[in-house]
């Protein structure tokens, strides 16, 4: 079974850093995406960033363009959001969700994406 585990979050200063981990199991081959989203109170999940497992391409929720980076180890089992110069609005809960590659390019549709791991906080404050 596909499983996704993600860690990481705490508390954390306005202009800080803070790193999360997305540690994936199950899948056979390494053809599947990443997906991170977050979800802040009294909002809807949103996606933050997208990473191809196959060919390591990246992209970016326009709202963490420049702050946020999204890697994986070389044995491909961890994804790690790396998140600098947080700002309060980044507190929320993060999410990390794998799908299979579709032609279907809409990365942040929630609906694409097959498995989710839980949620881990994220809390921006001084």
């Amino acid at each position: 079974d596909v499983q996704l585990q993600a860690s990481g979050g705490g508390l954390v200063q306005p202009g800080g850093s803070l790193g999360l981990f997305c540690v994936v199991s199950g899948f056979i081959f390494d053809d599947y995406d990443i997906g991170w989203f977050r979800q802040a109170p009294g909002k809807e999940r949103e996606g933050v960033s997208w990473l191809s497992m196959r060919d390591g391409s990246t992209t970016y929720a326009d709202s963490v363009k420049s702050r946020f980076t999204v890697s994986t180890d070389s044995a491909g089992n961890t994804v790690f959001l790396q998140m600098n110069s947080l700002k309060p609005e980044d507190t929320a809960v993060y999410y990390c969700a794998a799908k299979y590659p579709t032609y279907d390019s809409r990365w942040y549709l929630q609906s694409l994406y097959d498995y989710w791991g839980q949620g881990t906080q994220v809390t921006v404050s001084s």
